[in-house]
């Protein structure tokens, strides 16, 4: 392994600077990272590294090392979101309404950083693979590249994720349930439309969908354990079509997060449920569809630890902060660990004025992030594959 991480990092930082500024000055929606994947896979072979392109659509992985032996990964990704910035940095935005609102630059270039100080050692006697993915924050680009093989053959996997609740030196680390799993509702109330002055000839969709929000609401409160909470969010509301006209239908669009994965198996007909009682109360109609999005990141003990440890050698243990309590938030890095087991942490990115929230217009990141990412990130694979040389696939 080197010998000073400090060091090997500060010969290239400047350089990875730019390189996120200019990724954060050109960023692309999800399934669309065609330049940053161009960029990546270039950085990559100017490396030595082993690059496959168009993994999962627009993804990139990297390979060093001995392929048929054990395997160690990291995953970073890449997509940027619909969201117009209003940081006022030099290297803001130049692709109007489109912004890295969630850090996606910073951990690409993280992946680049690791991948960096990897390709130093002459001997790589275990595997190493780095993920580029696309499409994160759609919830779509892991299973894209699960089924292009991305994950094929691998043994252990490693993730971050910048948090701006954290300043810059530290980061969140929790083994066990870390996300939560997470769905998509649409609820359709049909009704029947009449005039405006004479409701009670018509079925009022508008009131019956305000009952099904409100009524949801109060069930979770008094039908499932407060110990296991469940969220229902609705942000979209469509339905009717004049200001004296009852409406006929009404359309509401929202969002399910539960940290219970057997809870969550059992949401979508207890939503049903819940929404056809309230419907035909009233004398309407419903039809209710639950899309899930994805299941919750579950770190791995034993890979949690590793990375604990090593974290505490490069930034001290007063800077490790052990989460108590999961996010609500969903990543598809969970889709990844349906395959190999894995863990991600915290990285925290505020200054000392703070950071504005992800998937915010005012997100701006503090830069010395970088260097924590790619030192912790480094460290931790590097232990790993000296633990693990020697050993055969059917050792591990």
């Amino acid at each position: 392994m080197i010998d000073n991480l400090d060091n090997a990092i500060s010969q290239f930082l400047p350089e990875l600077l730019d390189l996120r500024r200019h990724l954060h000055a050109h960023p692309e929606l999800s399934g669309h990272e065609y330049q940053t994947a161009a960029l990546v896979a270039g950085e990559l072979r100017k490396y030595g590294w082993h690059v496959e392109e168009a993994i999962g659509g627009t993804g990139v992985v990297g390979n060093l090392g001995n392929q048929d032996g054990p395997i160690v990964g990291l995953r970073v990704d890449m997509d940027a979101l619909p969201i117009e910035e209003k940081t006022g940095l030099e290297y803001s935005s130049v692709q109007e309404g489109v912004m890295h609102a969630c850090g996606h630059d910073l951990h690409a270039c993280i992946g680049l950083g690791v991948a960096r100080l990897i390709a130093l050692e002459n001997d790589l006697s275990v595997g190493v693979r780095v993920i580029f993915q696309p499409a994160e924050e759609i919830a779509k680009g892991a299973n894209w590249m699960r089924s292009d093989g991305a994950t094929k053959g691998m043994h252990a996997l490693f993730g971050v994720h910048s948090l701006p609740d954290l300043p810059v030196g530290k980061i969140g680390i929790k083994s066990g349930i870390f996300t939560a799993a997470a769905g998509q509702l649409d609820i359709e109330i049909l009704g029947e439309e009449g005039h405006g002055a004479r409701p009670h000839e018509a079925v009022d969709s508008i009131w019956i969908a305000a009952k099904v929000i409100s009524g949801l609401q109060e069930a979770i409160s008094r039908r499932l354990d407060a110990l296991n909470p469940v969220v229902i969010s609705f942000g979209k509301i469509t339905g009717g079509s004049a200001f004296n006209i009852i409406a006929q239908r009404v359309k509401l669009l929202g969002t399910v997060r539960c940290l219970d994965p057997e809870l969550y198996e059992r949401l979508p007909s207890w939503i049903e449920k819940n929404v056809q009682n309230i419907a035909s109360t009233y004398g309407a109609r419903a039809v209710v569809k639950f899309r899930s999005i994805a299941p919750s990141v579950n770190n791995d003990e034993k890979l949690t630890n590793l990375l604990v440890k090593c974290s505490e050698s490069c930034i001290g243990e007063e800077n490790i902060v052990f989460l108590n309590k999961p996010s609500l938030g969903a990543e598809d890095f969970a889709f990844l660990l349906q395959d190999v087991p894995g863990t991600m942490f915290r990285l925290g990115v505020a200054g000392d004025n703070g950071c504005a929230p992800l998937h915010n217009g005012y997100f701006a990141l503090n830069e010395s992030s970088l260097e924590i990412g790619i030192k912790i990130l480094s460290k931790t694979i590097f232990t790993w594959m000296q633990n693990h040389t020697g050993t055969n696939n059917k050792e591990l």
